[in-house]
Formats: structure tokens, sequence, C-alpha cells
């Protein structure tokens, strides 16, 4: 039997058929096309280019119709063709402190992988899990929660526990593609981020809002109140939403793990590899004390490994590591930063607010609709952007709903914790990226987990705030 001819339509591959995914991407460009042509009433003219661009890019990152890093690649092309903004803004990503620790953990993972540690430590953790694919998906997110409370970093936690998650979906027999191995790579990602939100120091956008609260306002939240104002809702509660979507959205069976052979000695390369993890995983623990950043512990741990007899992998290793989630990040960074450059967020909130009800002894209207304003603008700045934009923008705020400035700074929390689609954060990004989940994947189970939210945890975790006394 002959091939088939690569020229003949549909020779040898399913037919293309058109789908929501390619009518977003089409509805971006038409969009896009309009604000170049006839930009509306209040959008400054030098602020349609930038607001085009940044507009298509995220019509491709959400939808996954090319890859990340080609979107990325092709952001950094017309960015800098047309001179919209400055290189050191475009290609910001590149330098940021997230760009190399998310190297550092590719190179560890490598590591993980090669060296039989990955697989020494599933198998202990298959022996807690048992046969019981449940229970499984729960302590995979559980060991992500606990992570949340020990290591500052969630592109860190994710780094450390990806790894550990493929290990353990293999040592079920879930293999790429099937349900279990989507499962359990999911749980990972998602239960080591989302629930986290609510622990003050655990990821980045906290961070930013209570810097920015305090330079602005002279407020810094505590750790205790942030924590019980958030924590039963946005962590607990979200983390078992989150489990029991993943066991629904994906179902499988696992199989009872292979008996374990007789435990043997650790190796040397599993030695020096886990003297490597530990020592990163206190000194990121201990970063108050030390101040080291967590992208130089990580690019310290990798230069150790990859260090020729020293290290544990091989020169040829180098190009295993999976550069297109590198480009991939470095494009997300960069459209946050040129929408915070060229004033896009500011302009967006500024408008949402302007149309908003927000009416003095309206508490609960006035937390819902600066909820929405913060999930809208994290659509377009990514979610450590939303503080940023949004925190300058507290006392007017404040003054228009007649709400305090700690309920007005706080109800951030509740809208940058609610992710729509994983482009929006970039250690979402590289978790996937590093278990080999497609994007869709994580797009299906983000958009049922911000359903879930909006629909549910959040009018709770409004009521809890009632009871405490902040509405």
């Amino acid at each position: 039997m002959s091939a088939p001819d690569p020229f003949t339509p549909n020779a040898g591959q399913p037919r293309w058929r058109f789908t929501l995914s390619h009518g977003v991407v089409i509805g971006s460009l038409l969009l896009a096309l309009g604000l170049l042509l006839a930009p509306p009433a209040g959008l400054p003219a030098s602020a349609a280019l930038p607001a085009a661009l940044v507009l298509v890019s995220i019509g491709l990152f959400a939808t996954g119709i090319i890859p990340g890093h080609l979107t990325a690649l092709l952001f950094f092309t017309l960015a800098t063709f047309t001179g919209i903004a400055p290189p050191q803004v475009i290609f910001g990503g590149f330098a940021a402190n997230a760009f190399w620790l998310i190297f550092g953990g590719l190179v560890l993972g490598v590591a993980v992988r090669s060296s039989g540690l990955g697989e020494r430590l599933a198998q202990r953790a298959g022996e807690l899990a048992g046969a019981h694919y449940p229970r499984l998906i729960a302590g995979v997110v559980a060991i992500g929660i606990v992570l949340g409370f020990l290591m500052p970093s969630s592109v860190g936690r994710a780094v450390l526990l990806i790894p550990l998650a493929v290990a353990l979906a293999q040592r079920y027999g879930f293999s790429p593609g099937r349900n279990g191995y989507t499962g359990v790579v999911l749980a990972a990602a998602f239960g080591t981020h989302l629930p986290t939100f609510a622990v003050l120091p655990a990821n980045v956008p906290n961070l930013v809002l209570s810097g920015a609260a305090e330079t602005l306002y002279g407020w810094t939240p505590s750790y205790g109140h942030y924590l019980l104002l958030h924590f039963p809702i946005l962590g607990l509660l979200k983390a078992l939403v989150i489990i029991v979507l993943i066991v629904r959205l994906y179902p499988d069976r696992a199989d009872p793990p292979p008996i374990a052979p007789a435990r043997r000695p650790l190796s040397a390369d599993e030695r020096r590899l886990l003297w490597i993890l530990l020592s990163a995983l206190g000194l990121w623990m201990t970063d108050f004390l030390h101040h080291l950043s967590p992208a130089a512990v990580a690019m310290a741990a990798a230069l150790l490994v990859l260090l020729p007899r020293i290290g544990l992998l091989p020169e040829r290793a180098f190009n295993e590591i999976n550069y297109a989630s590198l480009f991939y990040v470095a494009g997300i960074m960069g459209i946050g930063a040129l929408v915070a450059q060229s004033g896009l967020g500011a302009l967006v909130a500024r408008g949402l607010l302007a149309v908003l009800p927000l009416q003095p002894g309206q508490a609960m209207q006035n937390l819902i609709s600066l909820v929405a304003v913060s999930a809208i603008v994290g659509l377009g700045t990514t979610l450590p952007g939303v503080p940023a934009v949004m925190t300058p923008l507290a006392s007017d705020m404040a003054s228009a709903s007649g709400l305090s400035l700690e309920a007005v700074l706080m109800s951030q929390v509740l809208g940058f914790s609610t992710l729509l689609l994983p482009y929006q954060s970039a250690p979402l990004v590289v978790a996937l990226a590093l278990g080999g989940v497609p994007v869709a994947a994580g797009v299906r189970l983000a958009l049922a987990l911000g359903a879930v939210t909006l629909l549910l945890l959040l009018p709770l975790d409004l009521l809890w705030w009632r009871l405490l006394g902040m509405v």
C-alpha cells in the first residue's frame, strides 16, 4: 500500500474542523483590526497598537491554536518591528528572576528523572496512596498545599513536585495522554498553586499586593489575619473542589502499583542530588534570613548538577531542557510588562470602574463588582499585574463604594485567585510544560474551576467575610 500523498487534502490526517478556538482567534484579530482603524473614544492613539498586539497574543495564548513558544516569538517579533516599547520592556521576561528560577527547575527536573530519585520517591508515595485514584489525586494536592507553607515560590514548588507527580503517574501505569497521567499532573500543578493564594508569602501576586499597599497606604496584612480571611474557602474548600473536578473530568482506575523491590541503598548520584535538593529547599524556606533570590538558589543548584565530574548529568543533557516553555513564560511576562508600561491596565480598570454600580451601603454588590474588575484585569495583565494595576486605585474605590480600604485591597485576592485560563499564571504554564500535559487540559480544568469559584466559592467567601466583620 502506497503512502498517502502529502499534497492531497486530508491525506493521512483528520479533516480540519472549525472550532470555538478558531472563532476566538478570528474574533481577536477582527477586534484588533478595529482598534487600529477606529480607536474607541477614551483610548489614546498611542495605546491602540499595544492594545491590538496584546489582544491577538492573548487570543493565541488562551486557545493554543499554535504552540505557546511560537506565539511568544510572534509577540517579540511584532513588538520589535513596530517599536511600541523599549527592548527592556518587550524582552524583560528574560531578565526576570522567575525566568531563571524556571530554568533551574527544568535542569533539576531532568536530574530527578535521570538519576532514579524520582522513581524512588514515587514508589514511597505510591505505598501510601494504594490503588485508589481519588486518594492519589487528593494526596498530590495535599503535598502541594503543604509545600505552599514551606516555600515562597510557586514556580519552585512546581519544579520539585511535577517530576515526582510524573514518576508517580508512571508507576501506576498511567502513560502520557491517559486520563490518570493528566489527572496526577494537574493535581500537582493546580494543587500547589491555586489554594496557596490564601497563604500570604506563597505566591508573587500576594507579595506584590502587600508591598504596593505598604508603599502607597502604609498598610500591610499580617500573616495570621490574611490566612484566616482567605484560607478556609480559597484554600481548603478550593482544594477539595480541585480534587473533585479532576476525578470527574479525568476519571481513571489506578491499578495496584508493582510490588516494590527490596529497598536498595541510595546510589551516589541519588545521594548527591538529594543533598542539592534539600539544600535548595532549605535556602528557599529561609529566604527571610539570608535574602538570597530564589532564582539564584535554583541557578546554583542547576550549575552543581551540570558541572563536569562534580555534577550528575552528561553535557548532552543540557539539550534536553524544554526551552519552549522558557520562551512561553518570557512572552507572557513581556505582555504583562507592555500592558503596564503602556497604561492599558489602568485604562481598562478605570473604564470598568466607571460603569460599575459602586454605591455606599451596598457592600456585597460593591465587593462582587471589585472582584469582577480584578478578574477581568488579570486576563490582560496576567495575575501578578492585577495588584500592580488595582492597588493605586484602591483609595478611589474605597471612597466610591463606602468600603474600608482593607476590604477593597483584600478583594483583589478574590480576583487574582480566580484563574480562568492557564496563560494568566507563569507557574501553571511551567507546571504543565514540565509534566508534558497539553494546555487544552489545563484550560478545561481552569474553566470548570473558575465557574465553580464564581458561582459557589466567592459567595461563600463573602459570607465568611461578613461573619468576620469585614463587611
